[in-house]
């Protein structure tokens, strides 16, 4: 079970219209502070002042995807430590796998149940070690 109760998340999604359902859902639905960023390089930008709680990572956006945007974060000292969820619309059974190695929660398949999505969220984050 996890020291704290999850406040802030950091969420990149590149694509507008999914972000906007995932605002309302994770904003309005669940009580989230979420700081949304585009692409993996305004996370890196963001992540260390924005302090996130988790992160939620799109698996496939352009310049830097989320696998990679995970691994440099993790080499940010203070972000180390931070736990990640994964979004995916194309995803196979051997990459949750290979994600589970990174240290990820989990994945969330999209397209997602926005009604859902905050309480996905959270019973990933209560299941972790």
């Amino acid at each position: 079970m996890p020291a704290k109760p999850l406040k802030r998340i950091l969420y990149a999604e590149d694509e507008d219209d999914i972000r906007v359902i995932a605002q309302i859902a994770l904003e309005e639905l669940g009580g989230f502070v979420v700081k949304y960023c585009n692409t993996g390089v305004e996370v890196l930008e963001v992540a260390e002042s924005f302090a996130p709680d988790l992160f939620l990572l799109d698996v496939m956006m352009p310049e830097m995807d989320g696998i990679t945007t995970l691994e440099e974060l993790h080499k940010i000292a203070p972000l180390k430590k931070v736990p990640a969820i994964f979004m995916t619309a194309k995803i196979q059974s051997n990459e949750i796998a290979e994600y589970k190695t990174m240290g990820i929660l989990g994945v969330i398949n999209k397209p997602f149940d926005p009604m859902m999505l905050a309480q996905t969220i959270n019973e990933m984050w209560e299941s972790q070690p």
